[in-house]
């Protein structure tokens, strides 16, 4: 079946869900997990380099801007190493043999890549449900690994809300 599975997370509630699936089918197959968590600009915590308070709106020309953004960068990165971390000793007190790494970049590609490079049998991530102009300008990250990826891949879907307004109308969110 399976025997090294790569997984896409992030520090987010789909994150989380995605990492509970995957140590089932990993306790179930025997599979062997290698965690990844991305850092990529697109991200809500992504530091901005435009306008880093309070200093300037051109962090290049000022010394002190810019130290202020490298460390907020370096503190974003340990905050994804510490989340990984947490995850891997949950895994390895369920009996999961796991690894973990962080890497910067576009997440689509970048998932790719280590799973082609680790030989992933399969890549599991979550899937936030973006549609329309979010899905365009934003991108679809698994939709980007599903057409992109060397092995199979599974979604793992966000949480889906219902909140019904009227009997006759009902709006879904998808978080």
């Amino acid at each position: 079946m399976f025997h090294k599975m790569l997984v896409a997370i992030d520090d987010t509630d789909i994150g989380r869900h995605v990492f509970d699936e995957a140590l089932y089918v990993a306790k179930k197959t025997g599979a062997v997990m290698m965690l990844l968590h991305v850092v990529s600009p697109f991200d809500d915590k992504y530091p901005n380099p435009v306008y880093i308070e309070p200093y300037s709106f051109y962090p290049t020309l000022h010394t002190e801007a810019v130290k202020n953004y490298m460390g907020q960068w370096e503190l974003l990165k340990q905050e994804g190493i510490e989340f990984l971390r947490l995850l891997c000793d949950r895994a390895v007190s369920e009996g999961v043999t796991i690894e973990f790494t962080q890497n910067s970049g576009d997440p689509g590609r970048m998932i790719c890549d280590v799973a082609r490079n680790w030989e992933a049998d399969l890549i599991m991530l979550g899937r936030r449900g973006r549609r329309g102009l979010s899905e365009f300008f934003l991108g679809s990250v698994s939709n980007y690994v599903l057409h992109h990826a060397p092995c199979s891949v599974l979604t793992v879907q966000g949480a889906i809300d219902v909140i019904t307004e009227t009997p006759q109308e009902a709006e879904v969110t998808v978080t």
